[in-house]
């Protein structure tokens, strides 16, 4: 999620020089901390006193940071600007509750500086690693002298506020470090800009780098993954006393920081205890759609389409020699002018909306009414409501609109741009052409697909005769996206093998070369004339799959690169064969471990958690971090092949789906997958997503917890599937009974319980209780508090056997493990 509370840096701090000498948490006035004393809060969270950042810096700052953490991590330094060169230096209070660095020479460095007047003060160092100076008598923290989250550096804490305090006169926003060990203002700011509607603008120097766009009501404009979550609450407050974000960790056992970096990208990590490391969340900046003012004046940006900048609509490029050669700076103009009076609006869906800094707001009109000042102001652009949720307020703009960008529609917002009379009946006769074309296009296309269909059948036949290609060449393979039907074609830039080299590499396909079978087709393992081995998957004329499932694979994993996804090597469609060729996995595939009765004794607790994570990593990959958002539908232990150190790597991407955009979930009335891992609403409604992956991988989870497969699963004192026999046993508090039985005693129950409760999440009935990958990885690799998992889909009762065998039953819950694929009508 790129949002506003990531701002997070990570310093890391090789070199601390103290001693074991410490002080409470509280300094009262003519108390000194010199040079090898620090000060600790009361929770001990948080650490402050004299260090050097790094084991080569002679300079010293007085700072706070991190305490119970290995890695010195500083959140605040008092001398930035002015270190010292020694250790003489000494941290003073006085009666007047002043906080003064002195460095040897008795000269004052640094100063609290507070304007207020003490009375009996004392300085404390909170729990939330805020110093704070108050009057001692004073319990209420509001009355505070002075506090240095007031005065904020790179990072920015949780209960601290980020923005303007206008009655005290203090703009609090952060400033980059000039290195990673050298805490002096560097060359990035991230503040709130006060002209037109607040918005948050990350400057290097005077220059715009990145923009939060406004508030909505929801979450800043430009930042959609900022949402509900179970880490921390947020909140966004703008009135005549003080404009501010804040967040809130929901448990103090999360360790999370926000930061600017040295870099100038706004980043939020959190701590994870088991690896001892800082860990990036998420970034500010996505992509390069979040280059400020990336396409210019009225230019949008879509970083799925190419290129990504394109003219809104009614516009076209200022300058189209440029534009054509990847310039968008100079943006867009208008294709008719304004006139004021007979102007109207096009609405603009799904976006991050314009600078604000040119804008005018009411927080009471309704849209109705913001159309209205909109139309009798002629310099006004653009309007918008202020408030997503409840569609209230205003939002106008004056000036040109930039900085735009395309986001799915329930992500983005709506944005009424100004139009001439002409450019909107031009629209209007556009919208009447095409309802002309929706009645001679069908007629025209259906000639012309039959024309299509000869020709590719004439062509087709050339190619089989004519085309052969020797050893391995690094080719661009055309193929029809969709046989002779669609004419469009795809480039799929992957190394073409011929027939001969694979029928040598694999014994011409003998039994001894066969490592398995799948829905696809027999698979082969094969040996180059280099060595290399490999795995081959060869289609079978006798496969259910065909032409649609090879392309899609191909199209899918050709250009992924991820650890824990197989790699697809090439290709053969030489004399009619349809083959895919992979690394080969020596270890073969999860199934034939944790279902086998001799093999899952070799495979203890510690592969087996390292195999959940890194299964969660390649599915986090796919559904956010690839170049496609990819649905794999069909996540099962046969699918999970495993390398020579048993490393995991999701593989067949024959019944994958991609995604646009931000979109996270689809349908379709051809329901393909394997019963016992698809998801409720895949099942009966065609409904796939995301989320209906992470249903499979909570199966998967807690199939690799058992050593048990959930279809086919059988128990003495009930007729469960695994997933309810896992629900029940949490109900009770007996998780680690689900636990296989031949890695009893060598296992860390902390993480065997842990993963029971993530995979009981992923499995819950309804998609939108599970989690994403996201989560779900963040809640497998660290310490955070979980929430209270629903009933599972799919875990009732079935009929006992002899039952069964009298009146015909649900396929869905055959005991048979053989169904790999299937087709249903959803309903």
């Amino acid at each position: 999620m790129k949002a506003l509370p990531l701002f997070i840096f990570v310093s890391t701090i090789s070199t601390l020089y103290l001693t074991s000498t410490a002080k409470s948490s509280t300094i009262t006035p003519n108390q000194n901390i010199t040079d090898g004393e620090f000060v600790i809060s009361d929770d001990e969270f948080f650490k402050m006193g004299f260090f050097s950042p790094s084991r080569d810096s002679k300079n010293r700052y007085f700072g706070i940071w991190y305490n119970k953490i290995t890695v010195m991590t500083v959140v605040w330094v008092a001398n930035r600007e002015k270190p010292l060169n020694d250790t003489l230096g000494v941290l003073t209070f006085n009666d007047q509750g002043t906080l003064r660095i002195i460095d040897s020479t008795n000269r004052a460095i640094w100063s609290s500086n507070s304007s207020q007047t003490a009375n009996n003060p004392v300085a404390q160092l909170l729990d939330t690693g805020n110093l704070m100076i108050r009057n001692a008598n004073d319990l209420v923290l509001e009355n505070y002298l002075w506090q240095s989250f007031d005065y904020p550096g790179n990072t920015f804490l949780p209960s601290q506020k980020f923005g303007i305090d206008f009655e005290k006169g203090l703009n609090k926003y952060l400033t980059s470090w000039k290195s990673v060990d050298d805490p002096s203002i560097g060359d990035y700011t991230n503040r709130f800009d006060e002209n037109g509607y607040p918005q948050v603008l990350m400057r290097r120097g005077d220059k715009v780098e990145f923009n939060s766009g406004p508030w909505n009501g929801l979450r800043f404009s430009g930042m959609p993954n900022l949402k509900p979550n179970e880490i921390y609450t947020f909140e966004f407050v703008f009135n005549e006393k003080e404009l501010y974000y804040k967040y809130e960790l929901v448990s103090n056992s999360v360790m999370t920081r926000m930061i600017l970096s040295t870099e100038g990208t706004i980043q939020r990590f959190i701590w994870i205890e088991r690896t001892q490391e800082w860990r990036l969340y998420v970034s500010g900046q996505m992509d390069n759609c979040d280059r400020y003012g990336l396409c210019g004046a009225h230019g949008i940006c879509n970083i799925n389409d190419s290129p990504a900048c394109a003219c809104l609509n009614g516009f076209e490029p200022r300058f189209l020699e440029e534009w054509v050669r990847a310039d968008w700076s100079n943006g867009c103009v208008r294709k008719a002018e304004l006139d004021c009076e007979g102007d109207g609006f096009v609405k603009q869906s799904g976006v991050k909306v314009p600078d604000t800094r040119k804008t005018w707001f009411n927080v009471s009109m309704n849209l109705e009414e913001c159309r209205k000042v909109c139309l009798r102001k002629c310099n006004c652009t653009a309007y918008a409501t202020l408030d997503v949720r409840t569609g209230s307020g205003c939002l106008i703009w004056f000036d040109d609109l930039v900085d735009i960008r395309s986001y799915a529609h329930e992500d983005g917002q709506v944005i009424y741009i100004r139009m001439a009379a002409s450019e909107l009946d031009s629209k209007a006769k556009a919208k009447a052409k095409r309802r002309v074309r929706v009645i001679v296009i069908p007629v025209v296309v259906s000639a012309t697909v039959l024309l299509g269909i000869c020709l590719f059948v004439y062509w087709k036949r050339k190619q089989n005769k004519n085309h052969y290609v020797s050893g391995v060449n690094s080719v661009v393979v055309r193929v029809n996206k969709v046989g002779a039907i669609d004419r469009k074609e795809e480039d799929w830039d992957l190394p073409l093998f011929d027939f001969n080299t694979i029928a040598d590499a694999t014994n011409n396909f003998s039994d001894e070369c066969k490592l398995g079978e799948g829905g696809f087709g027999p698979v082969y393992k094969g040996i180059l004339e280099d060595g290399k081995e490999i795995a081959v998957k060869r289609h079978s004329r006798k496969s259910k799959q065909g032409l649609d499932e090879f392309q899609n694979e191909v199209r899918c994993i050709a250009k992924l690169q991820h650890r824990n996804l197989v790699k697809l090597l090439g290709c053969c469609i030489d004399e009619e064969e349809r083959m895919l060729i992979y690394e080969y996995m020596p270890n073969k595939s999860l199934n034939s471990f944790i279902f086998d009765e001799a093999k899952r004794k070799s495979i203890d607790w510690s592969n087996r958690y390292t195999i959940i994570i890194g299964i969660g990593r390649g599915l986090l990959y796919l559904h956010q971090d690839s170049r496609l958002r990819i649905i794999h539908r069909d996540l099962k232990a046969s699918n999970i092949l495993l390398d020579k150190d048993m490393n995991p790597r999701i593989s067949d991407f024959g019944l994958a789906r991609s995604l646009e955009g931000s979109d996270t979930k689809a349908n379709t009335r051809r329901v393909m997958g394997t019963y016992g891992y698809m998801a409720p609403e895949y099942t009966i409604d065609g409904i796939y997503s995301t989320k209906s992956d992470v249903f499979s991988f909570g199966v998967l989870v807690l199939e690799i917890v058992s050593g048990k497969k959930n279809r086919g699963f059988r128990h003495a004192n009930h007729d469960l599937n695994l997933l309810g026999h896992a629900w029940r046993l949490y109900k009770k508090g007996k998780q680690l009974e689900l636990l296989d039985g031949t890695i009893q005693g060598s296992y860390v129950h902390s993480e065997v319980k842990r993963s029971i409760h993530v995979g009981l999440l992923c499995v819950q009935k309804y998609p939108e209780d599970r989690p994403d990958m996201t989560m779900v990885v963040l809640m497998l690799s660290s310490e955070i508090p979980l929430p209270e998992p629903k009933q599972p889909g799919f875990y009732t009762e079935r009929r006992r056997p002899q039952e069964a065998e009298s009146s015909s039953s649900n396929p869905e819950w055959s005991s048979s493990n053989q169904l790999s694929v299937t087709y249903l009508q959803p309903r």
